[in-house]
């Protein structure tokens, strides 16, 4: 069995992995973390979880058991832990969106000592759908007259980053492979006939939607869309325990969701 402890396990998705992960024979969870000042410190995860009792209090710290550490809390977060995987060489999955730049560099920086798994989204769907928006921004690149290619995002009225670090994958994965230099986000006002060389982001928030994505790739005359949705965040969860069993077998390097589903 391999030995996980979870990095925001008091969190909404923190408590999806610790509820999953501790009904799956394959890992042991061996730690539920969060911040030293968190109120809920101590308690048992399995409570905040709502899945009965487990054994597992909410701590700052982890064992010397740990083969890999999950992180889906938030950016300073996301440091934090990289910083201690870092020191003690346990590898990581991070899943945390919205980092700036120097968290970003830190990741990659540690990737060079430690195996990371990093994506901004866990979700088998939204990986296989990046693949096939891939291959039909290949396809249509030159399509006589040109291609528009817009991109829509929903997610809970909570979410503090926007547009989603998925909705974003998605942008850079098109525009390289369609050479496409300018984006804008959202439209206001007479702002003339659309430009061919743009990609557009539109980012709603809404009640409680855990995600959703639709790629709308338009020519003269037809339309396709590609779309993934979640019904609820267990999706997200569950990728992320598997990239966890994936990285706490491999060296050190910087992995993604492709590497973990062998896409």
């Amino acid at each position: 069995m391999i030995g996980i402890a979870i990095h925001g396990a008091a969190g909404r998705m923190g408590q999806r992995l610790i509820a999953l992960g501790s009904q799956d024979d394959q890992i042991r969870l061996t730690a539920a973390l969060e911040s030293a000042s968190h109120p809920q410190l101590g308690q048992d995860a399995g409570l905040v979880a709502g899945v009965g009792e487990l054994g597992l209090p909410l701590s700052s710290t982890w064992e010397d058991d740990t083969q890999a550490v999950i992180d889906f809390s938030v950016p300073a977060g996301a440091e934090a832990i990289t910083r201690k995987c870092l020191e003690r060489k346990t590898p990581l999955v991070v899943a945390t969106t919205g980092l700036s730049d120097e968290q970003s560099g830190l990741i990659e920086q540690a990737s060079l000592e430690i195996p990371v798994v990093w994506a901004p989204s866990m979700s088998t769907m939204v990986n296989l759908t990046m693949k096939l928006a891939t291959t039909a921004a290949e396809v249509l690149k030159d399509y006589p007259g040109g291609t528009d290619v817009e991109i829509l995002e929903r997610h809970h009225r909570f979410k503090e980053d926007s547009p989603s670090g998925t909705a974003l994958r998605f942008g850079n994965l098109i525009a390289g492979a369609m050479g496409i230099t300018s984006e804008v986000h959202g439209r206001e006002g007479q702002i003339g006939a659309r430009p061919r060389n743009e990609l557009a982001y539109h980012a709603i928030r809404t009640g409680d939607n855990p995600g959703e994505h639709t790629i709308v790739f338009g020519v003269l005359g037809e339309t396709i869309e590609l779309t993934v949705r979640a019904s609820n965040r267990d999706c997200y969860a569950l990728g992320a325990i598997s990239a966890a069993k994936f990285v706490a077998q491999q060296e050190p390097g910087l992995y993604n969701m492709y590497d973990v589903l062998g896409l």
